[in-house]
């Protein structure tokens, strides 16, 4: 394809302002043709208006501009691009703010508009840092402050925030080199007139043997601030943590290759339990028997006391070292711990010679305490005891086995139908006197009843199992042959009997309140118990007698009832 196709190509759709032109079916065919040669890369790339290149795989749509806004354009991708328009423009990695002052001369005299305590033209006197003067320098005109720098502001970005070294001036750290250089200086005049004044008195040193101490003292200055290699110091912690392995070393998981042996922890290198437990070899023997052998065994607990006590030591101003000097550490622990049991003695003498409490400190052994004895004692098999004396049973702080009123048995320890009694004589009656075997053969285990004056019926003795078959054979003749009449007399009867139990049970309600009512007017003190009242469960028709007494706040008529 020729150039004039191409040219005429990107001619194609427009025509004027007002609607592009219509391509004919050739032209779109031409087109379609050299999309497609485009996108084999035949043909060169279509180039936008700033020179660049594009991709003949974007789409039409993407890359065309639409004819009703500039049907002139070429097809671009800067749409596509970021707007420098709309772009946020932050500071450079240099600009910060200015400190000090100006460098121009100072002003003589006071200028318009400037500061009236100091003078200065870059700020107002509610903005001004310097001490408020007892007479400004609008009235006084002397002392005029020099101009500060007009400050840029800055607009920075997300790394411009946290640079930590943003605004740093190099020419600081030259101020420090400085002054170490004269503290050094210092130090040198200083041995030098120590020196002359040694020289003078005629006791100074063989030379060689001063320049070899100055020498180790140089050395030892820096020696503790490096560490030993593969090893690294942790000050916080106190522990010395090795990282490397040495290359003569076997490597840990190496010395047993069974799956089962101890566990080696990769990410801290380390083998707690020994790798040779299951070979049967002693520990003593081998060369490496775990992390917690090398760490709990011989003097290592007392060398890491001793490591600690010279640490605390050398806070406190000793100048000791563990393996600079390990005699005089060890004299001085030992001589410390001496000291310390002495200080203990001596103030736990004072405290009681203060306070008493001796005769605590005396108290017989831990074992006669606790009731701990070496006596004999065998049991069967069904508990009872064979051989030696049964330990004695725990008591509480009650009295117990407390027998009054003639009876051998204590209150609680008999039971029948839900009321507690005397075994001895079959009593419900809490404080009665014994009957023996007489109140057992009448059988008197009858409470006060809940309801006094309430004559209920005798309770019948207890039926057994054939005499109540019997009875329900009598019952199934007697219905078969009177089932029609006993039915109408059985309801009558019921309900009467029915009437006549809650007639008395609201009697029985009655005289209840009543009693209550006494009770509560009465005296606290003078209340009596209610120990010898019968603790049973209410019948039906006691409950209902109790729906119907019972007075209800939220009822309205409740007011109206004892008018």
């Amino acid at each position: 394809m020729t150039k004039e196709d191409e040219k005429q190509l990107s001619q194609e759709g427009i025509v004027d302002l007002e609607e592009p032109k219509k391509m004919t079916r050739e032209d779109w065919r031409k087109k379609k043709e050299l999309e497609e040669q485009r996108k084999l890369g035949n043909a060169p790339a279509e180039v936008d208006e700033e020179g660049k290149d594009i991709n003949p795989h974007i789409p039409q749509y993407i890359a065309s501009v639409p004819w009703y806004i500039d049907p002139s354009k070429r097809p671009t991708l800067k749409h596509q691009r970021p707007q420098s328009e709309k772009q946020t423009e932050f500071s450079a990695i240099g600009d910060w703010y200015k400190r000090g002052v100006q460098d121009k001369s100072v002003a003589t005299k006071y200028r318009k508009g400037a500061c009236e305590n100091c003078g200065a033209m870059t700020h107002q006197k509610k903005d001004c840092l310097e001490r408020p003067r007892k007479v400004g320098a609008k009235f006084s005109g002397t002392a005029i402050a020099p101009d500060e720098h007009q400050q840029i502001q800055l607009s920075m970005d997300y790394d411009g925030k946290r640079d930590r070294w943003n605004g740093y001036d190099p020419d600081e750290h030259m101020r420090i080199v400085e002054e170490y250089s004269k503290v050094d200086l210092a130090k040198r005049t200083l041995k030098a007139q120590k020196l002359q004044e040694e020289l003078a008195t005629g006791k100074l040193m063989d030379q060689t043997e001063r320049e070899h101490n100055s020498e180790d003292e140089d050395e030892d200055k820096y020696a503790d601030d490096i560490d030993m290699p593969g090893q690294n110091f942790d000050s916080k912690r106190r522990i010395t943590v090795r990282n490397l392995r040495i290359r003569e070393d076997i490597a840990k998981y190496l010395r047993n290759l069974d799956p089962n042996s101890a566990y080696y922890d990769p990410k801290t290198r380390a083998m707690r339990e020994n790798p040779y437990s299951n070979t049967g070899k002693n520990p003593e023997e081998v060369g490496y028997a775990g992390d917690n052998f090398a760490r709990y065994t011989g003097d290592t607990i007392s060398m890491a006391q001793t490591q600690l006590f010279a640490w605390e030591a050398f806070d406190r101003g000793s100048d000791v070292h563990l393996q600079a000097d390990p005699t005089k550490l060890e004299l001085l622990h030992q001589s410390f711990k001496v000291k310390k049991e002495d200080f203990k003695e001596k103030q736990k003498e004072s405290i009681l010679e203060k306070y008493g409490g001796q005769e605590h400190l005396d108290a017989p052994p831990r074992e006669l305490l606790l009731a701990q004895t070496e006596d004999y004692v065998e049991y069967s098999r069904h508990g009872a005891v064979i051989k030696g004396q049964e330990k004695a049973v725990a008591r509480s702080k009650y009295e117990e086995d407390v027998l009054i009123n003639n009876h051998t048995c204590i209150w609680g320890s008999y039971w029948k139908d839900g009321s507690w009694g005397y075994k001895c004589c079959h009593l419900l009656v809490k404080q009665s006197y014994c009957t023996g075997e007489a109140g057992k053969k009448t059988g008197n285990s009858t409470c006060v009843p809940f309801e006094e004056g309430l004559d209920d019926a005798e309770e019948e003795a207890p039926k057994t199992l054939l005499e109540m078959h019997q009875e329900k054979m009598k019952e199934k003749k007697k219905s078969k042959k009177h089932k029609k009449k006993d039915a109408d007399s059985s309801d009558e009867e019921d309900e009467s009997k029915k009437k006549e139990k809650l007639k008395r049970a609201l009697t029985a309600e009655d005289q209840r309140l009543k009693q209550v009512a006494e009770m509560m007017q009465m005296d606290e003190r003078k209340r009596p118990y209610n120990s010898l009242k019968e603790v049973r469960e209410p019948t039906e028709e006691e409950m209902e007698a109790f729906r119907m007494k019972r007075s209800r706040p939220d009822d309205p008529m409740a007011s109206f009832l004892n008018q």
